[in-house]
């Protein structure tokens, strides 16, 4: 772990303002996501600095902020600039509405501080290049696309992605989180689901075809998608990007927090050939447990437990609040934080701030007792 937490700190911490929560959590990360997608919860700077405060007076100490998505940085990148022409660019958060052109990540973790939470950039979409119906510069460098074997672009989960493997792809996006880290007072960085192989059918661009017959004695791919050796190999290349990303990481800050928000496991080693209980180096996984009710979340997070072995302090539970369906009940919601406390898990994360801050504001707020420090930004000790 390197998470700047100093053991015996919280006991002594306050702020005048600021109920602190029983020592039972004391340790405890309260997190949540924040879009552009489906809300305005940051969609202009008077948003963003009344969702801070609003999430801090609920209990909330973590929030994971939108900074990379559909092909464009949300704060200015000299790498995409070089890339693309394009330093940054903000998605509309209201539909039809042009998006205010901002420096969306500084905004974030200066609003995020003042209310003494800490700021995490979530690189969202990873190797993702654009949704199936965009056509942005990235999707223009075919030689840098992941394709299927017909040709196609579009994987079967709907998205046009960077192929893993290219060095160019992997470049951009070492380039863009090192710049968000130069450039911002970060507490961590967090990659998603999208820090995996496209699907199981995508791999049959020229690049790829290429390096694996290099390593195969010149054999191409086979066709079975489903081929074990060209599913392990797949998986291998996903493994090592991984480690790479990570060292190129710590030498521009060794002290970062490195978080990933995978899907849970087995399916997205199964699926996506992102084998994450296996990786080494990373500070926080947060696998995306999302299940409409409290049986479902029990099971597939006693599976994760089971997946991570000894490390349990470094798994966060990916709660889902909203979303597609129904939302998750209150009850449920409660039962699901509460058993990754019996756990020993380091905490949750609840999909997304809308959930929080339009769904169960009150009920959340009434059950965490106040605020406590996350443990990516312990407060400083009164002298």
């Amino acid at each position: 772990m390197r998470f700047k937490l100093i053991p015996g700190m919280i006991c002594t911490i306050c702020f005048a303002s600021i109920a602190l929560a029983d020592s039972l959590s004391a340790a405890e990360l309260r997190g949540t996501w924040l879009t552009t997608t489906a809300n305005t919860a940051i969609a202009t700077p008077q948003n963003t600095a009344a969702t801070m405060r609003r999430l801090q007076d609920i209990g909330i100490n973590t929030v994971y902020v939108e900074c990379w998505k559909n092909g464009y940085t949300e704060f200015p990148s000299p790498t995409m600039n070089a890339a693309i022409g394009v330093p940054m660019r903000i998605n509309p958060s209201i539909k039809g509405q042009p998006a205010l052109q901002r420096d969306l990540l500084a905004e974030c973790v200066a609003e995020a501080h003042k209310n003494h939470l800490a700021c995490v950039a979530w690189f969202e979409y990873g190797f993702m290049a654009a949704y199936r119906d965009t056509h942005n510069e990235l999707r223009a460098r075919h030689d840098w696309l992941s394709l299927n074997q017909q040709g196609g672009d579009v994987a079967k989960n709907g998205f046009v992605w960077l192929n893993p493997l290219h060095p160019d792809a992997q470049n951009l996006l070492i380039g863009i989180i090192t710049d968000a880290i130069k450039a911002h007072d970060l507490d961590g960085i967090q990659l998603d689901d999208r820090l995996a192989w496209p699907s199981l059918e995508m791999g049959y661009d020229d690049y790829t075809k290429a390096a694996y017959a290099h390593e195969h004695n010149g054999q191409a791919p086979p066709p079975d998608v489903k081929d074990p050796e060209w599913c392990r190999w797949r998986e291998q290349k996903v493994t090592e990007f991984s480690q790479r990303l990570i060292a190129a990481i710590r030498a521009v800050n060794p002290h970062i927090a490195i978080s990933l928000s995978p899907g849970p496991y087995p399916w997205a080693r199964d699926n996506y050939l992102c084998n994450w209980p296996a990786w080494s180096g990373w500070d926080q996984f947060v696998p995306q447990c999302y299940r409409l009710d409290y049986i479902g979340f029990e099971k597939i997070w006693h599976d994760q437990l089971a997946a991570i072995g000894n490390h349990k302090h470094d798994l966060i539970a990916g709660i889902r609040i909203t979303g597609d369906g129904p939302n998750l009940s209150w009850l449920d919601l409660q039962k699901s934080i509460e058993l990754t406390r019996s756990t020993g898990a380091g905490g949750h994360c609840l999909w997304f701030s809308h959930g929080v801050l339009d769904v169960y504001p009150d009920q959340l707020k009434a059950f965490y007792h106040g605020f406590i420090p996350s443990p990516l930004r312990p407060a400083k000790l009164e002298h």
